[in-house]
């Protein structure tokens, strides 16, 4: 089989759901993207899947904070971009938004036959192309990047001034004319839902396939004793996009239920300071 055939192939099961064969990708070369590593959330899970399923194939990203990751995370094979060394970016990476396409598409991955990139931000615009070299490059998309596309809700939830969100305007602009044009250098898009699906189509004009991403659904077995407890749960990261204040605004009306909430983020005071 050529090289070329096994490309083909294997971005085939990818789509379609048939086993990823160690034969037919032994001698490609392949690549992962990711936006960033210094939280963890559904994303990085959905990228534990990618890493089980092409052991060895190096990881690009922006930033990696190893002391915030698991343990494993340390012998994948991490790269980084110049953006690591800038002071404080992995406690605040939102605040370099701007930054992230000069980093991805900086990334030169051309040399490689397949590079897969798990986004939800700005990492599908690294390089696949350069020359007569061309990798074949499928985007996993968790969503299309929401702070440039749902910009007011943002600026709603994060009490964004008046100024600030003038100045932000011409910067947006010239951001979702880059992640459109990314978003068009894509061979093939993968999304996770037929709600992301419909994104990628309006925002992006592009097609894409639906696959799910994996569930542990061991991890939901039912109690064989059938307990209940007498309160109602979150679990999740603490942050604007996720909406926990309406659950917390709700349960304020229904002072006989009580609900927990599990998790961390920098909306942690402020749900505090509301329940």
């Amino acid at each position: 089989m050529s090289e070329q055939n096994a490309v083909a192939q294997s971005h085939s099961s990818l789509i379609t759901h048939q086993p990823v064969g160690a034969e037919r990708l032994s001698n490609l070369r392949i690549a992962l993207v990711h936006d960033w590593l210094n939280q963890l959330g559904g994303a990085e899970n959905v990228l534990e899947e990618l890493v089980a399923l092409f052991p060895g194939a190096p990881l690009y990203t922006s930033i990696y904070a190893a002391d915030r990751m698991p343990p494993a995370y340390r012998q994948w094979d991490i790269r980084t971009t110049f953006m690591q060394w800038i002071p404080g970016v992995a406690a605040h990476h939102q605040a370099y938004l701007p930054v992230y396409p000069f980093a991805f598409g900086a990334t030169d991955l051309s040399n490689y036959d397949i590079v897969i990139s798990n986004k939800s931000g700005f990492c599908h615009g690294v390089q696949t192309a350069r020359g007569r070299r061309k990798a074949l490059h499928v985007c996993y998309c968790l969503t299309p990047t929401r702070y440039l596309w749902l910009f007011d809700y943002y600026r709603e939830r994060e009490q964004l001034g008046g100024a600030v969100s003038a100045i932000l305007q011409p910067v947006l602009a010239l951001l979702r004319q880059w992640d459109w044009a990314a978003a068009h250098r894509v061979d093939h898009f993968i999304a996770i839902s037929t709600t992301v699906q419909q994104r990628v189509k309006s925002i992006y004009s592009r097609e894409s396939v639906v696959i799910h991403p994996p569930v542990n659904t061991t991890f939901f077995t039912p109690d064989p004793h059938n307990r209940q407890g007498d309160y109602f749960l979150i679990v999740g990261r603490l942050i604007p996009y996720k909406r926990i204040d309406l659950a917390v605004q709700a349960f304020n009306q229904l002072p006989h239920e009580k609900l927990v909430i599990v998790g961390s983020g920098r909306d942690l005071a402020a749900l505090r300071a509301q329940a």
